[in-house]
């Protein structure tokens, strides 16, 4: 099974203001890119499984020129909230990099 990891060279989370996370997947080129960015794997159901958010909310955009894809979610409490575990949403991407892509 190819996860994840094995085919974007960068992942990362990070604050899409007070209210939103976002995810940033580079691809380690246009090939697994095209090969792998529509990936069922990466639907709005697996952000709503892994992270408790409404899949009907999530929003993917592709950034085909430079084999990226960036996937956006609403956060469950506002950043800087008395539930808040991960102030700048940095270490979020995590559970993300042995997803199987297959």
């Amino acid at each position: 099974m190819v996860k994840v990891r094995d085919v974007c060279h960068h992942v990362r989370s990070k604050n899409a203001g007070p209210y939103w996370v976002t995810f940033d997947f580079f691809f380690d080129g246009p090939e697994n890119y095209r090969k792998y960015s529509s990936s069922p794997a990466l639907s709005p159901e697996l952000f709503a499984r892994l992270y408790g958010t409404d899949p009907s909310l999530v929003k993917t955009v592709h950034v085909e020129d430079l084999s990226i894809i960036k996937i956006s979610y609403p956060r469950a409490s506002p950043q800087g909230g008395m539930e808040e575990r991960d102030m700048h949403s940095g270490q979020q991407y995590v559970r993300i990099l042995d997803v199987d892509l297959d």
